[in-house]
């Protein structure tokens, strides 16, 4: 998915690579439109195109989710973000824990142009410029990878777990598709803590089973972004919201009769 919306005027060819951006903080979306006639206007088009109503999700057939939609140009990036759609899986991660370098350690080798990603989350202004259209796309997508890795590691904290604990009693990860679990609320998990290893799944603490999201643009979130642990250290940290195991489980009939266990004949 395009991340068009966050996009921020950065002069790439005037920096020596090794340099790290000169920031100013503090700055909200429409002052950054202003610094390029270019870039700025045309961003924030796309941005208000893309955090559409959310009542479009019901198309793709999948449960029917509220989205927190920006609220003008006012709103910051995390906020845009997390209010896309596809992207109710995410929370919305604390800035100062992200401007926390320790938080951080281990994950500029793994994004290209990371400070330009990090100051696109930040909401800070790079040195005013220019930039081509390849450029632009990488650095919006540079920024998506490293607020995934990040959330990846912030959910697992006291303020992180919190936060999705709000959503879980929501349901705004979907609810279990097995009959028998009666709309248990999920949680999103990863299969994989490296990124590009599988996409997210939605796991049930009633049947203990993983299944694929209903909707569409969640199952393009990659699953590096939830990770493997936080569904169970979720219910671990809060015993009470982990459900009953159903007491019901299907049993197949043929003309009304049970199959017995061991019948393994096949009609031929």
């Amino acid at each position: 998915m395009s991340r068009a919306g966050g996009v921020r005027s950065v002069d790439v060819s005037s920096k020596a690579p090794g340099v790290s951006v000169v920031t100013t903080s503090g700055k909200k979306r429409s002052e950054t439109a202003s610094t390029s006639a270019a870039v700025g206007p045309k961003s924030k088009e796309i941005k208000q195109t893309t955090a559409q109503s959310p009542q479009d999700i019901s198309d793709t057939g999948s449960e029917e989710t509220d989205l927190s939609t920006s609220d003008g140009d006012d709103s910051s990036w995390i906020s845009w973000f997390c209010g896309l759609r596809g992207n109710e899986l995410f929370c919305e991660v604390d800035e100062d824990y992200i401007q926390d370098d320790f938080n951080l350690c281990g994950l500029q080798g793994q994004v290209p142009f990371y400070d330009y990603a990090l100051d696109m989350i930040l909401d800070n202004d790079s040195l005013s410029g220019e930039v081509d259209g390849n450029e632009q796309n990488e650095i919006e997508s540079a920024a998506e990878i490293l607020y995934g890795l990040i959330h990846a590691r912030y959910i697992v904290t006291t303020k992180g777990l919190n936060a999705m604990h709000e959503k879980y009693k929501r349901a705004d990860f979907g609810r279990c598709p097995r009959v028998f679990c009666g709309g248990q609320p999920c949680l999103p998990v990863g299969m994989s803590d490296m990124p590009r290893n599988g996409s997210v799944k939605i796991y049930c603490p009633k049947c203990e089973d993983i299944y694929f999201p209903r909707c569409k643009y969640q199952s393009n979130v990659d699953g590096s972004y939830i990770g493997t642990t936080f569904p169970h250290l979720y219910m671990m940290t809060y015993p009470s919201a982990k459900p009953a195991k159903p007491a019901q489980s299907y049993v197949p009939r043929v003309f009304g009769f049970k199959l017995h266990k061991g019948d393994k004949s096949a009609a031929n």
